[in-house]
């Protein structure tokens, strides 16, 4: 791991070609089927000069202090109609017990057949109000695959979606959120 030194919020590519802004009404090359975030949010909370002290990152794991443990992970949210899913790619706080659990099997074959383990959300994802600390639960996926997150708060918005699914529509207007939100220009989004 290493220190972290920098925040951003980032989108993949999607596989189908571009889409017409419902804010803008322009055409936009690009409609993202995933938006990640890229550091825990209470990193954020963390004194730039302080960072490299305090903080061991690397792209899966991150520490904070020694003490608070971080995995990255995706929220599948099903699109209606569709194989694939729309994704979140986001931090979770886990158990140090997890944690190491989960970084001694990184590598290991068969890791997808581990029990989910519990966790909170640590990112916060515009658009679905107060997401920081919901409950989650961990499922290890084949290795070189992030953790599948399933949240376990049935009254959340995101929850809902990830339950019952989105529409095509849905992953528009989300897009067209980033495209024209001052939120989103704060988080630093840009292609992967």
């Amino acid at each position: 791991m290493t220190a972290l030194s920098n925040i951003t919020f980032a989108s993949e590519e999607p596989p189908e070609p571009g889409f017409t802004c419902g804010v803008c009404y322009q055409w936009h090359e690009n409609l993202p089927m995933s938006y990640s975030v890229k550091v825990p949010h209470a990193v954020a909370s963390i004194p730039e000069p302080e960072l490299d002290g305090r903080v061991l990152f690397n792209l899966d794991q991150c520490i904070i202090d020694g003490r608070t443990f971080y995995l990255r992970g995706r929220i599948p949210v099903p699109i209606l109609g569709m194989d694939q899913p729309f994704i979140w790619g986001v931090w979770a706080r886990v158990s140090k017990e997890d944690f190491i659990r989960t970084n001694d099997m990184w590598k290991i074959s068969g890791r997808e057949t581990e029990p989910p383990f519990r966790g909170w959300l640590d990112s916060s994802i515009p658009f679905y109000g107060n997401t920081l600390n919901l409950a989650l639960r961990v499922w290890t996926q084949v290795v070189g695959r992030r953790p599948s997150f399933e949240l376990l708060d049935a009254s959340h918005p995101l929850t809902r979606e990830q339950q019952t699914g989105i529409s095509m529509q849905r992953v528009r207007d989300i897009a067209a959120g980033f495209v024209h939100s001052e939120r989103a220009c704060n988080l630093d989004i840009v292609s992967e």
